[in-house]
């Protein structure tokens, strides 16, 4: 376990890139910014391996923090919440103004009253809205509704035989489940998005998306006060913990952070090796879709998100033999925890990555997320089975930001496919059954209510047919945008 120690600085070790004269000059912390490590990060995580478990690190210009990327020590930072808590408001570089406000990772570490960012009471309150929320979602409803979405996806680039998947399916696809779990409105769903994608980045404009995003979901929050439906917003407003617009808006940034950019992300990711891997091409040849699999290993090799699951020591301690100052953020290396040296195990069928977290703090939308990223991915290649990257798979280019691992573009061509809906996005093939995405009035017969949630609370009732394109009027302004896009 972490100790006390006294106030000195970390020192590399013999044979680190700092005494060698590779990589940076002594005393000067790798950075998780820019092209460089965009273009090659395990080439910086083999650098931070030098030092030891943990390393130091520059997250943004003059934000500095310490990097774990040891899987063990991972799981002992994140397991251990009453020395390691998560709450940002004891970052103290923040508080005494040598970390300013207006720098653009503050918007993704800053404190917000959700799960994620808060410990002991406040954290079982948050996490028992969210978890409870989830709950309601039905599995395979959901899977047939990403399988609906999926399609019109396809209706729109497959007939051109050309696409850009990144763009014009990874991201569009989470954006139209997430709108319709959200029961949001077309007008609110691109500058919703854009701003989650912008704090992510850590881009200059993140502060002002930020502000953009909360405006946003107030807008929605006041909407569904008004008029309450069977979707995730409605529910949690419901919830006995009562929650403020505050904290409403915290727990759908929560939420969005969780299944729109890293499940696009992961999307993507998976594609790419499907595409480009030689273990699964075989497979692929084959007619069979190793899709899991091909999940799995993103997840343990290019997690969506990287560097994250910050944690806020209550003194100084030393992690590993380095020395972290108290209310220095402390990040866990996903990525490089994941591919410790040190780590000997078969990857397949392991689901043991830290890709989705661990202990208290553990993701719980990871079933949900991993539905919405098989499906899709499996929609795809059942309707356009002969998909092939238009550029060697060393030539894709992968975004600048310390906390995600994600790629620009991914451009594919294919023999084109026939839409299975029309230019209005009605069926032009067999209707859906109409299944929701979500247990609207579960039989009390079969299944017990759950215990925080009043009975009957946000339930409405469906029109025939409404899990129908067809049928969603949001759905088909989406879709009428896009075309014109």
């Amino acid at each position: 376990m972490p100790t006390s120690t006294p106030d000195s600085g970390p020192t590399p070790p013999p044979g680190c890139p700092a005494h060698t004269g590779q990589g940076r000059a002594p005393g000067l912390p790798e950075s998780l910014y820019g092209a460089e490590f965009a273009e090659n990060p395990s080439a910086v995580y083999a650098r931070l391996r030098a030092y030891g478990p943990v390393a130091p690190v520059e997250i943004s210009p003059g934000v500095h923090a310490s990097l774990v990327t040891s899987y063990s020590t991972a799981l002992e930072v994140m397991r251990n919440t009453e020395t390691f808590p998560r709450d940002p408001r004891r970052w103290e570089a923040l508080n005494n103004g040598t970390v300013p406000m207006d720098s653009p990772v503050v918007p993704m570490m800053m404190y917000r009253p959700n799960p994620m960012y808060t410990d002991g009471e406040e954290h079982d309150r948050y996490r028992g809205a969210v978890s409870d929320t989830l709950n309601r979602l039905n599995p395979h409803a959901l899977r047939t509704y990403v399988e609906e979405s999926s399609d019109l996806l396809i209706d729109l680039f497959g007939p051109e035989g050309e696409a850009e998947l990144l763009g014009e399916y990874c991201a569009r696809l989470p954006l139209l489940v997430f709108n319709q779990l959200f029961g949001c409105p077309p007008e609110l769903s691109e500058p919703m998005v854009k701003g989650m994608a912008s704090l992510l980045d850590a881009s200059e404009d993140a502060v002002e998306a930020n502000a953009a995003l909360v405006e946003t979901l107030l807008t929605l929050i006041s909407l569904k006060r008004r008029e309450p439906g069977a979707d995730i917003t409605s529910w949690l407003l419901a919830h006995p913990a009562r929650l403020n617009d505050e904290e409403m808006i915290s727990q759908l940034i929560l939420l969005l952070g969780a299944g729109v950019e890293p499940v696009k992300n992961l999307i993507c990711n998976a594609l790419r090796l499907l595409l480009s891997d030689d273990r699964f091409a075989g497979d692929l040849s084959g007619g069979t879709m190793p899709i899991d699999e091909a999940l799995d290993e993103a997840l343990w090799t290019d997690p969506p998100i990287a560097n994250y699951a910050t944690h806020f020591p209550v003194r100084d301690v030393t992690i590993a033999g380095h020395r972290v100052g108290k209310g220095t953020p402390v990040l866990i290396s996903m990525a490089a925890a994941n591919n410790d040296p040190q780590l000997v195990s078969d990857r397949r069928g392991n689901r043991a990555h830290l890709a989705f977290g661990a202990g208290p703090h553990a993701c719980p939308a990871k079933d949900p997320a991993r539905i919405i990223a098989s499906t899709a991915v499996e929609k795809l290649l059942d309707r356009v089975p002969d998909i092939e990257l238009v550029v060697d798979a060393a030539q894709l280019q992968w975004r600048p930001g310390p906390f995600h691992r994600a790629l620009v573009a991914l451009p594919v061509s294919f023999p084109p496919v026939a839409a299975k809906y029309d230019a209005t996005g009605a069926a032009a093939t067999d209707q859906s059954t109409g299944d929701t995405a979500w247990n609207s009035s579960p039989d009390p017969s079969t299944t017990a209510p759950l215990s925080s949630t009043p009975k009957g609370a946000t339930s409405t009732g469906r029109e025939p047919g409404s899990g129908n394109g067809a049928q969603r009027p949001w759905w088909n302004s989406l879709i009428t945008w896009w075309r014109g896009r």
